[in-house]
């Protein structure tokens, strides 16, 4: 059998523990390098992003509360993202969410579920909201007052009752005026929201319907017929800063610029009467 020297056996276990040596500096050449790349691709700390604002705001509000955004945004630089829908649903995903900074009603009754629920404990009274009539243009049924609309054989498109403003409006008007019985006969679609009574009177699906007077601005498929004061059940628009902001120096600057001298020029281009 082969002896094995000393020496040999000491140079074969500095041979061992070189190669263990650059394999180790291998690892740690990797692991070095690591910290580098993460650095490169992450975002640096303390860069800007753009503040914005979430607001809720009635359906039927979208083309004046989209200028008032706009305008909001060149002013200040605080984006506006508006949640629109009637304002049932909105109240309900404002409680699930406890979410938000501002809130446009379509109507008082709003509000005042939203101070209720804890929402806000303020709000401001901007403009007034106006039922009308809307009928598609060149008005083929010949409607010229709320009479009319209980008239047989008239195909109305109002508003749900229960989820949405002008549904709710439309429910105390037709009572008022001894009406009630003949709409019900009439009605042929309850929709979710203003803007869809307006499309579905612009494609002449009914013969009449209730709307607010500043749906009829700009509109070309669609004629409106004015309501009595007398007759008519008229509506206040709200707005206010939501209890849950984080956001609160914001939310209050966006609300006192709606209720401002220059947010209510906005909304009376767009057809509202201001409450001075």
């Amino acid at each position: 059998m082969r002896k094995i020297t000393l020496g040999a056996l000491l140079s074969a276990m500095i041979l061992i523990l070189g190669s263990l040596t650059l394999v180790g500096c291998g690892n740690s050449k990797q692991n070095d390098q690591q910290p580098v790349n993460q650095s490169e691709t992450s975002t640096p700390a303390g860069a800007d992003k753009e503040e914005s604002l979430t607001v809720y705001s009635g359906a039927g509000l979208r083309v004046a509360m989209d200028d008032i955004g706009e305008s909001f945004e060149q002013k200040y630089g605080i984006k506006v993202n508006y949640n629109y829908a009637n304002c049932a649903q909105l109240l309900s995903q404002m409680e699930l969410s406890q979410q938000g900074d501002a809130f446009v009603g379509g109507s008082l009754n709003d509000m005042e579920i939203a101070t209720q629920k804890g929402f806000t404990s303020k709000y401001h009274e901007v403009v007034y909201h106006i039922p009308a009539i809307g009928v598609p243009k060149g008005n083929p049924a010949q409607i010229t007052c709320l009479a009319d609309m209980a008239k047989p054989g008239v195909k109305l498109v109002l508003g749900d009752e229960q989820s949405n403003a002008i549904g709710k409006k439309g429910a105390k008007i037709f009572a008022k005026n001894g009406l009630q019985e003949g709409i019900d006969k009439n009605v042929v679609a309850r929709d979710a929201t203003v803007n869809e009574i307006v499309t579905h009177l612009a494609m002449k699906q009914g013969d009449a319907g209730l709307i607010w007077e500043d749906n009829g601005i700009g509109a070309k498929d669609i004629e409106v017929i004015s309501i009595p004061s007398e007759q008519n059940v008229i509506d206040k628009v709200p707005v206010c800063v939501l209890s849950f902001s984080e956001k609160t120096e914001s939310a209050q600057k966006f609300v006192d610029y709606v209720i401002s001298p220059e947010g209510k020029a906005i909304l009376v281009k767009h057809g509202f009467k201001p409450i001075e």
